[in-house]
């Protein structure tokens, strides 16, 4: 398991670009909310903590996860911001709608980097049970939607 003893809320804010004046955009499933909250929570403070002020910072929810790919597209035209994270989290069931769902969305977002001078961050857990994703939405493994954050901002800085 790549998150096994690993706490993906780690960083080093003194090696990255202060964020005071970069704006950030977030589109958040409201599919399984109590996993994606917390992966938003994660990401706006690291946010913070690195500079960003809260006026530059867009929400927009979607209702589950394939949607994020629309609402991604909507903000890349509708908003002046320097990236845009996507927020989900897929939990496998018995049948293959989990499958078809992460394919979508990866290639979704995927086609978002292509298309965009701006980049998509891929926020989106894929878990096995609802356990890992509330492991690594603020549990023992930290918060992925930190890293989603610090991605965020060295993406900007590359560009």
């Amino acid at each position: 398991m790549a998150t096994e003893n690993k706490n993906l809320s780690n960083y080093d804010k003194n090696a990255l670009p202060n964020a005071k004046d970069f704006r950030f955009g977030f589109v958040v499933s409201e599919w399984n909310d109590d996993v994606t909250e917390g992966l938003y929570k994660g990401a706006y403070d690291a946010l913070i903590d690195c500079g960003a002020i809260n006026e530059n910072i867009v929400r927009w929810n979607v209702p589950g996860s394939f949607e994020l790919i629309f609402g991604a597209k909507k903000m890349h035209e509708e908003v002046h911001v320097d990236v845009v994270i996507v927020i989900g989290s897929l939990i496998k069931g018995e049948t293959l709608h989990f499958e078809y769902i992460c394919e979508g969305v990866v290639q979704g977002i995927k086609e978002m980097n292509l298309m965009y001078q701006i980049p998509t961050i891929f926020c989106v857990l894929t878990d096995n049970n609802k356990q890992q994703s509330l492991d690594r939405s603020g549990g023992i493994y930290g918060n992925k939607g930190v890293e989603a954050a610090i991605s965020a901002i060295k993406m900007i800085a590359l560009g």
